[in-house]
């Protein structure tokens, strides 16, 4: 259903689908995508309650359980944060809503979930020992990708039209590319992502999804103003196909890139896979370091009360160096140079968002898990916007990867000329 469609349907009616769709997943899949669901009578009045002429009356939305909304717990995928929050004492709930979901609200949309989601935002795979693994709701026994997976699976279940994510290392790209999405990721710093929960906040970003482009094309004239003037030419382009990409990837992500973009020169290719290359480990290193300050004051008193596989991330982090750092630091900064100059001659870089469908439970591996990262963190170094589309995967039966849209700023009509092309 688009946003049309729900907006046809009376307060009423949108409710109770929302609550029938939620009811027809799986037990299991309920328990690891949903983290609250609003009553159908309260979905149906905020519904109704909308402000006349806002641009998205009449859609219902969920919250990525990072973001703060009036009245509701804040756990972050966790067991426990809001005992730590200590604006949330002593009720455990949050007082007021977050900038991103008062600005949703002030649109017109209606709060109809918050969403379950890797815990701390500190994974790409939807595991959670709390809630359970969130998985694709069209291929059970995959992931749903992480850590946006509560968000990614109720619009790829059809759930809801609209649902809030975030992004640090590829928290939005992933679940797009595994789950068929469109997806859109904003800039560190951005105020909808200054009072959520932070994984590491030189990276975090706020973002979206939707399950098709006229949606995410509505989404973005609603919240994301367009370029203030008229482009003389249409926005051009180049792609880079990174190594590492499964062979049916790869011809995906060349077909699809084709489309919108001309390739990048060769040696141009190069030289940018080698000065990327170490992206996974820099990401690493910089948002570990950051992600421990966060954790710090109160991970002892808290440790066993973590999903093992976070603490582990989490540990290791504590122990990154000084020396481990400055180095780091040095290789992001020729990165966001790297990015600058490419801004000089193109309008946008399409980049692959995944270098595979999809993964099984067993595929969730660290060593894809570092394959993934190579393709996302390149941009995540840099703090530029993508917009995420998703790309078929011929003979899979509907299994998708994807395609990310860089550009320099959020406001770039690259992504609106990206979305007609292959929307």
């Amino acid at each position: 259903m688009t946003f049309a469609d729900w907006k046809a349907l009376s307060p009423a009616a949108a409710a109770r689908l929302v609550h029938q769709r939620v009811a027809a997943l799986p037990p299991a899949q309920q328990r690891a995508a949903v983290a609250t669901l609003a009553s159908e009578s309260d979905l149906a009045a905020a519904i109704a309650a909308a402000p006349r002429g806002a641009p998205l009356a009449g859609i219902p939305f969920a919250a990525k359980d990072l973001f703060d909304a009036a009245g509701l717990p804040t756990f972050a995928g966790s067991a426990f944060l809001p005992e730590v929050r200590v604006e949330h004492l002593p009720s455990l709930v949050a007082p007021a809503d977050g900038a991103f979901v008062a600005d949703l609200r002030a649109a017109g949309a209606a709060l109809a979930a918050k969403t379950h989601m890797h815990e701390f935002a500190y994974g790409l795979t939807g595991e959670n020992s709390h809630y359970g693994d969130c998985e694709h709701p069209l291929f059970p026994g995959r992931t749903s990708g992480g850590s946006s997976s509560g968000s990614a699976a109720l619009v790829a279940a059809g759930v809801v039209p609209l649902a809030l994510a975030s992004d640090t290392g590829g928290s939005i790209r992933v679940p797009a590319a595994f789950c068929g999405l469109y997806g859109f990721r904003l800039i560190p710093h951005h105020r909808w992502v200054a009072d959520a929960v932070m994984l590491a906040p030189s990276f975090d970003t706020p973002g979206f999804f939707t399950s098709n482009a006229a949606d995410m094309r509505a989404t973005l004239d609603a919240l994301v103003p367009d370029a203030t003037s008229t482009p003389s030419r249409p926005p051009r382009g180049a792609y880079l196909a990174l190594p590492g990409l499964d062979p049916d990837v790869a011809d995906a992500f060349t077909a699809a890139a084709s489309s919108l973009a001309e390739p990048l020169d060769p040696a141009l290719v190069a030289e940018l896979a080698s000065l990327f290359a170490p992206a996974a480990e820099l990401y690493a290193i910089i948002g570990g370091n950051e992600t421990w300050a966060i954790h710090a004051p109160w991970f002892e008193r808290y440790r066993d009360r973590y999903d093992p596989g976070v603490r582990a991330r989490i540990e290791r982090a504590s122990t990154i160096t000084a020396a481990q750092l400055a180095p780091a630091l040095v290789h992001r900064a020729k990165i966001r140079t790297a990015w600058a100059a490419l801004f000089r001659d193109y309008d946008f870089i399409v980049l692959p968002s995944s270098p595979c469908p999809a993964l099984t439970k067993a595929d969730c591996t660290l060593a894809n898990r570092n394959r993934i990262l190579s393709l996302t963190a390149p941009v995540s170094m840099a703090d530029l916007p993508v917009l995420a589309l998703p790309v078929q995967l011929p003979g899979t039966g509907g299994l998708t990867t994807g395609l990310q849209i860089v550009a320099p700023t959020v406001s770039s009509p690259a992504f609106r000329h990206a979305l007609a092309i292959h929307g």
